[in-house]
């Protein structure tokens, strides 16, 4: 599997926490930016890493901003992205088994390193239900498709 990791200056710090995690689960990935902390924009990276899940370039997302909440914005306004802002391992448990999320944002002023240790964990070890998920996934791409036309 492989990831794209991103964030703006709120993030880098836990970025760089969770970049050892990845590779603890054998998870290839790679860095998007940013990679200093100097103020950036969160759409510069949140774009770059959405975009390549989007195009399949990697399989999986990952982004992180002070809240999460512009990275989510960002995110879904890509097609095929189904990006899951989660504070906690139950969200991120459900955004697999229910919702195939594909990119995981998390809040980097909101939580500490080891709350994202366990969502990160979570989420790679969490597989996609599918049964009655998948028919509502179908209705979400039917949706993308008549708005992108």
């Amino acid at each position: 599997m492989k990831v794209a990791i991103g964030c703006d200056h709120a993030g880098i710090a836990m970025k760089n926490e969770i970049i050892p995690i990845l590779e603890e689960l054998d998870v290839d990935w790679e860095d998007f930016g940013t990679k200093c902390e100097e103020s950036c924009d969160y759409p510069d990276y949140g774009e770059k890493v959405s975009e390549a899940v989007s195009k399949g370039n990697v399989d999986r997302g990952i982004l992180i901003c002070g809240t999460g909440i512009g990275m989510s914005i960002v995110a879904n306004k890509f097609p095929g992205v189904r990006a899951a802002l989660c504070s906690e391992d139950y969200s991120a448990k459900m955004s697999r088994m229910h919702n195939d999320a594909n990119l995981l944002v998390l809040p980097g002023r909101i939580i500490n390193g080891k709350t994202a240790e366990e969502i990160v964990k979570v989420w790679f070890k969490t597989d996609f239900e599918g049964g009655r998920h998948q028919r509502r996934l179908d209705k979400i791409k039917a949706i993308e498709s008549r708005i992108n036309k």
